[in-house]
């Protein structure tokens, strides 16, 4: 039943990239992947497969206008003051506007989550989660472990399930139900918008609708332009446009040496040898780095509660999995120039305290954990005891208390301007590159 859905979808969906292709990203067939996804979970019942293959073959070009319309739309959220857009800005690479370590959300505006606000740029080469990812890119004889998802700790499995989780949550747009996120889709201005996307009796069905939302939201978030530019001064480095500063050059030198910086272990920083394409900064991996506690966040008021990523409480499937318990998906690395929030419970808020911890953070507890009552240093203070075996101590951890750090200062400004290539709008100006 399915190829009679599917044929037509595909077929539009390999002239659109045929269209969009660009060499630097080689995404068309994820993101055809992802579309199939989404379908499949838009048609449930044989009804919902009749609906969409006899009367609805919506354009791409449609759904990403529409999608537009509602990522920027207030109205959809309980507090009606809230849209996609206040967290997931675009003039911060659809990151967070601010420097708060979580964003204020809920029905009154005023509700504080316990995670930051990730960037929603470069999440269309993010693979669904698995507990056994073999990098094709790299090393395909080597279990990566758990790797893929969407969020700090992969509970979506596409950016379609993604989508739809913020409309509901109660510390986020905070609707109360799918029928009142349709009821409000009814009254916006871009009703008929809806209607002409996705057909007639587009709003009709809470749950059909509710999902063509969802979808379009996906689909926005396929616009090369505005989700995957490719644009840095580092891509223009890999086609051969621009060169790196001296100092740029030896920020990227610490970046990948296994023995300083060994950033690139966990955000690769070279073009695929196998399929050509431009680095994602982040092997999708999960990796518990013992990031300090925050003691602002609401949640952690109560001692006894841990945020505890790929092992809960906010997925539920791996409770059981103490081994997995601390670990967070390695984010990308493109645009983090621009956030100012750091780590999933946004403790740091600029780029040298995170390299300062990366460099002492067992070197030198004292700077970033609290002392117990016997005057001892408590390091991993975010995690139970019992877990705090799991914290990742290849470098540039596991130095001894009182040697020197893996990485100086001067170092660690090298490294930021390396990492200052990594922002998006570097482009050819009067004959020059620079920043727009």
């Amino acid at each position: 039943m399915w190829h009679g859905v599917l044929r037509p979808m595909i077929s539009h969906v390999l002239l659109f990239w045929s269209a969009r292709w660009r060499l630097s990203t080689c995404i068309g067939v994820v993101c055809l992947a992802s579309w199939v996804a989404a379908a499949a979970q838009t048609a449930d019942t044989d009804d919902d497969v009749y609906h969409m293959q006899m009367r609805v073959q919506p354009s791409f070009a449609k759904m990403q206008a529409l999608g537009r319309q509602l990522f920027f739309d207030p109205t959809l959220s309980g507090s009606g003051r809230m849209s996609c857009a206040s967290c997931h800005d675009p003039r911060y690479a659809y990151g967070p506007p601010n420097a708060l370590s979580v964003q204020p959300g809920g029905i009154d505006g005023q509700v504080l989550g316990r995670r930051a606000a990730p960037s929603l740029r470069y999440q269309q080469k993010v693979p669904p989660f698995t507990e056994h990812r073999f990098d094709d890119d790299f090393d395909d004889s080597v279990d990566q472990g758990p790797a893929g998802g969407h969020l700090w700790d992969g509970r979506a499995a596409t950016l379609h399930a993604q989508a739809a989780m913020p409309l509901l949550a109660s510390n986020e747009m905070a609707n109360p139900s799918v029928s009142a996120i349709v009821a409000k889709l009814r009254q916006a201005a871009y009703a008929a918008q809806f209607r002409d996307t996705f057909g007639a009796d587009a709003l009709d069905d809470d749950v059909r609708a509710f999902k063509w939302a969802t979808l379009a939201l996906e689909m926005f978030q396929q616009d090369p332009a505005e989700f995957y530019p490719y644009s840095s001064k580092y891509d223009a480095v890999l086609r051969g446009q621009a060169q790196l500063t001296e100092q740029e050059a030896r920020g990227l030198a610490l970046f990948e040496d296994e023995k300083k910086g060994n950033c690139a272990a966990c955000h690769q920083s070279r073009i695929s040898p196998n399929t050509g394409a431009f680095p994602a900064f982040s092997d999708f991996g999960y990796v518990a780095l013992g990031v300090p506690r925050h003691r602002q966040l609401p949640s952690n008021a109560d001692p006894n509660f841990y945020d505890l990523g790929l092992c809960g409480p906010d997925r539920s499937d791996f409770r059981d999995r103490a081994d997995y318990c601390g670990a967070f998906r390695t984010p990308t690395l493109r645009n983090v120039a621009l956030r100012r929030s750091f780590f999933h419970n946004g403790i740091f808020h600029d780029l040298q305290q995170v390299l300062a911890f990366y460099a002492t953070r067992d070197s030198e507890p004292q700077r970033w954990y609290p002392a117990k009552v016997d005057g001892n240093i408590d390091p991993f203070d975010d995690l139970p005891a019992r877990y705090r075996g799991n914290v990742n101590v290849e470098p540039p951890f596991g130095r001894p208390v009182g040697e020197a750090p893996a990485l100086s200062a001067t170092e660690i400004e090298d490294v930021i301007a390396f990492l200052r290539t990594l922002t998006d709008g570097y482009q050819v100006y009067a004959g020059r590159m620079e920043y727009r």
